[in-house]
């Protein structure tokens, strides 16, 4: 099987997953094309003419049994800093510091996890220490509304001493070095894969500069885990720095920590956790994924996925709270009101509950525009809890059967809980999209309420 069979192999599974996930992309792109293998080869040439490469020898990992040089990720050994036994050969998961491979005490190849030997090979480097004063001012400029955690690390790395950085391996596949003597080699990923994003624009238009070289007119964010944020705040930024040309720069660098499993670490390449496909295959329906993960996510501290804590948040705030608002607002309508909202006149506890919706719709709000999508969650929730509380408070079950003026009142009640549902439809829209349009279709809610509103009007 070739590298590049492996490649369409997991391209595939990873544009399904996404699509189960209703996850959408603009162009589900990838980096093995030609406009990678350009635009790459030319910022490289680019930093070369600034003067920005320099070459040095390396001590690399070569495992005689395999017959061939190690990619970082083909080795694991003690990491020399913290001495986690299972550190990879690019960085160590347990420190999240970045090393070189030779670095390993004890290190051994994945493969057949025999001891690697030491070869030395010519390689070409970025010259972060040349770039780091533009660095410097660049991050002192951007990186303001960066997460607390990004701005620490990059901060963190400039502080300690830039060091040279290499940019090619000895290995078959990859983008292809151009600069002759070092034609049988290929760019490490971590320099090439930051430049996919621009390929990959360009495969979608042949107005990707419009994008990529107008930072004045783009404002451009990034989500990652903390463990990408060196390559992204340091590593990337000098490239492009490095180029002298006008290139859009990260404006919003937004990490999170790190999302464990049950009481260990995720790891791919080990087995442990649970990933896309074993989600899909669970049955589990993606939008209560989606809602468990964003509800975890890991903004400002660790969090743990735990299959008890899925099961016991889908049943408290997914059902109990916002499916059962849900449920009574649209059945109680249908029952009582023949499916049609009933007229309002809202009394003084109906208008404070209104501005109590507003004041957590102005939160979720500010929230989002933060990028702090969990916080952000917990005020729809909030929301739907003051729509349970409505219901509950009036007991429009009951004032159905009294009076004329009670019926009345009830028809205010529900016309109001009805509208927050239709309200909560827009909201929780890129959380659950399926639901949003499940519960969009059977209000019959027009096309024109899913734009967020700044307060909470009658929107059916």
């Amino acid at each position: 099987i070739t590298p590049r069979q492996i490649c369409d192999k997991y391209n595939k599974l990873h544009e399904e997953i996404y699509k189960w996930f209703n996850i959408s992309f603009d162009k589900f792109g990838r980096t093995t094309t030609e406009e990678q293998t350009e635009i790459a080869q030319d910022i490289f040439w680019s930093l070369h003419k600034e003067g920005c490469t320099m070459q040095d020898s390396v001590d690399q990992l070569y495992c005689t049994h395999c017959s061939r040089f190690l990619a970082d990720r083909f080795v694991e050994g003690e990491c020399p800093l913290c001495g986690y036994e299972d550190a990879r050969g690019d960085q160590c998961d347990a420190c999240g510091k970045l090393i070189n491979a030779s670095e390993l005490i004890l290190p051994r190849c994945k493969l057949c996890a025999r001891c690697p030997e030491v070869r030395t090979s010519n390689h070409l480097f970025l010259d972060l220490p040349k770039l780091e004063g533009r660095l410097t001012n660049w991050l002192e400029e951007s990186s303001e509304k960066w997460s607390n955690n990004a701005r620490v690390i990059a901060k963190s790395w400039v502080k300690g001493g830039l060091q040279p950085r290499c940019i090619t391996r000895d290995l078959k596949w990859g983008t292809p070095v151009p600069l002759e003597g070092f034609q049988d080699k290929v760019f490490y990923v971590w320099f090439d894969a930051p430049i996919g994003y621009i390929s990959i624009t360009a495969q979608y238009t042949e107005h990707w500069e419009k994008w990529w070289k107008n930072p004045d007119n783009v404002e451009y964010w990034q989500f990652m885990a903390k463990d990408n944020v060196p390559f992204h705040s340091v590593v990337f930024p000098c490239t492009m720095l490095g180029t002298n040309q006008n290139w859009t720069m990260v404006n919003r660098l937004m990490s999170t920590e790190y999302l464990n499993y049950e009481d260990a670490k995720f790891s791919k390449s080990r087995g442990v956790g649970v990933f896309g496909n074993d989600a899909q295959e669970t049955g589990i329906p993606a939008d209560v994924w989606r809602f468990y993960l964003m509800y975890m996510r890991p903004e400002s501290q660790d969090s743990a996925f735990k299959w008890e804590d899925l099961m016991m948040k889908n049943n408290s705030e997914l059902l109990a709270n916002l499916g059962n608002f849900i449920n009574r607002a649209t059945k109680f309508t249908k029952d009582n009101f023949n499916s049609t909202i009933p007229e309002m006149n809202l009394n003084n506890d109906d208008w404070e509950m209104v501005a109590r919706v507003n004041q957590e719709l102005s939160n979720y709000i500010s929230l989002l525009e933060d990028a702090r999508e969990r916080e952000a969650i917990t005020s729809v929730f909030s929301i739907s809890r003051l729509g349970n509380q409505l219901m509950q408070h009036n007991t429009p079950w009951k004032l159905v059967k009294g009076s004329p003026m009670e019926l009345a009142r009830a028809g205010t009640v529900v016309g109001l809980s009805v509208n927050l549902a239709c309200l909560l439809s827009v909201l929780v829209q890129p959380y659950l999209p399926t639901l949003s349009a499940r519960l969009q279709d059977q209000l019959k809610a027009p096309t024109t309420v899913n734009v967020i509103p700044e307060q909470f009007h009658m929107m059916l």
